[in-house]
């Protein structure tokens, strides 16, 4: 049965990009909205200030206590579970969604269909991928979801769309218990906000989460069983179909790599004898082994939709990725100057890594936790040299000492955001004509710079200023 919004006294937990237009939606249904935030700074006031003009009721430093009355609560993908709000909530039979499942419930009969993605790392770059490749077919499409353009947007807004690209983050599924997707695919799993979760169990679960209900294909990764056990464990439709992405050569029900080119062995009559041809390796950019598994997951999912094989490859060239993902800066001195800022965990970085024959490495930050001795077990023969930064650039250090003790490091003790230049001297000095300086830090940003963008942009500008 539809859930009936008028007169529901709704609460809303977090303000932020889900939290502010959720309640406006809520409210234009006719719920008694009251939206509940931890925090009450400058930038909380003033979306208070915006809700409470359209008559919501906003209680601002207080997100722990369950409002009398509340029948639902819509949370912000970032809550905890093991918040006091959600235990008061399940004490009292109150249920809890996300803005996800918000969205999905309140599409209309007719909307577009979902294509979705997760994964611990490249969800952004494979659903713009996607998205990429639906247009290129001539399809009304986005990418929507975790990506920025809120999903809420594109289901009550007046644009029609054919299918939508949506990025799914593990907070999002946790908080969607009725999402069911035409078509998903989770690209691969590494530890991550396990503080959050609880166990690896339990992320792993909640990114299981997208392939329940399935109808065409469930997408996973063939060098990464895990994602094939979440498929196993799933309760799809019945006719639902398994296919795995490799970059290898392709079984069938698989896509994979043939001598340079994207090859489909899933979606084509007698797929034990033929395959079809959708791209050159060369058409994805950047052609590094990770982001060619991305472009396979997202011509898996294009396919499963009924894609022409011209439109992947159309696709993929129209494809540019967003900054600090494996970002070629320059060439000074015979040296290439890589920026992936944006690998912030050990598992994009052993990705990043594996791109490269002889790197020097730019690395460190806040380790979240992670610990860093299977990466440079792994990368050792492929580092001429390492320079570290940041806050817990010890722990990379030792990692090195212990499996790469050959590998000359720089430890830089200033924690400024300057430290960036003097890095980029630093593997300077190390690097020799046909290295690459790669910044993949395997580290959160924020002990240094706002954000990893941020990161970025002072390791190009240091980059721009050797070259002049």
């Amino acid at each position: 049965m539809p859930f009936e919004f008028q007169g529901k006294h709704v609460t809303v937990a977090g303000l932020g990009v889900s939290g502010v237009p959720a309640a406006k939606v809520l409210h234009g249904l006719g719920a008694r909205v009251t939206v509940v935030n931890d925090g009450a700074d400058e930038r909380a006031r003033a979306q208070a200030a915006e809700l409470e003009a359209l008559g919501i009721t906003v209680r601002l430093g207080d997100g722990d206590t369950l409002p009398d009355g509340t029948e639902l609560i819509v949370t912000a993908p970032g809550w905890k579970p093991t918040k006091p709000l959600f235990t008061a909530a399940g004490q009292a039979g109150v249920p809890v969604w996300g803005d996800v499942e918000l969205a999905w419930r309140l599409r209309r009969p007719d909307s577009a269909p979902w294509l979705a993605v997760t994964g611990t790392n490249g969800k952004t770059t494979t659903v713009q991928m996607l998205a990429s490749i639906l247009k290129a077919a001539g399809l009304r499409t986005a990418a929507v979801g975790n990506i920025g353009v809120s999903l809420l947007d594109a289901v009550t807004g007046d644009e029609e769309y054919d299918v939508l690209a949506v990025e799914l983050s593990s907070y999002q599924l946790h908080w969607a218990p009725s999402l069911r997707a035409h078509s998903a695919a989770v690209l691969n799993l590494a530890p991550d906000h396990l503080d959050w979760h609880g166990s690896m169990e339990a992320y792993a679960a909640d990114k299981g989460r997208i392939y329940e209900g399935n109808r065409v294909a469930c997408v996973y990764n063939v060098a990464d069983k895990a994602t094939e056990d979440l498929v196993r464990e799933a309760d799809v439709e019945e006719g639902c179909r398994a296919i795995g992405f490799t970059l290898g050569s392709p079984a069938p029900s698989q896509l994979g790599v043939v001598d340079g080119i994207l090859v489909d062995r899933a979606f084509v009559e007698n797929r034990h004898k033929n395959a079809q041809e959708l791209a050159e390796v060369s058409d994805v950019n950047p052609p590094a082994p990770h982001n060619i598994a991305n472009a396979l997951a997202a011509a898996a999912l294009a396919r499963a939709f009924g894609v022409p094989a011209v439109a992947v490859r159309d696709g993929l060239r129209a494809f540019t990725p967003d900054a600090h993902r494996i970002a070629h800066v320059a060439d000074v001195d015979g040296v290439a100057y890589v920026d992936d800022s944006k690998a912030t965990n050990t598992h994009a970085t052993e990705a990043s890594l594996a791109a490269y024959e002889s790197i020097v490495w730019i690395a460190g930050g806040l380790a979240k936790g992670a610990t860093f001795d299977e990466l440079v077990a792994g990368a050792a023969k492929r580092l001429r040299g390492a320079v570290l930064i940041g806050a817990d650039r010890a722990l990379i250090r030792e990692a090195l000492a212990r499996h790469a003790p050959e590998v000359p490091v720089v430890d830089l003790e200033r924690t400024d955001t300057g430290a960036m230049l003097q890095a980029v001297q630093e593997a300077r000095r190390l690097a020799r004509p046909g290295d690459t300086v790669l910044l993949a830090p395997a580290c959160a940003s924020m002990d240094m710079f706002t954000n990893y963008n941020q990161r970025g942009d002072a390791f190009a500008q240091a980059v721009r200023e050797l070259g002049a």
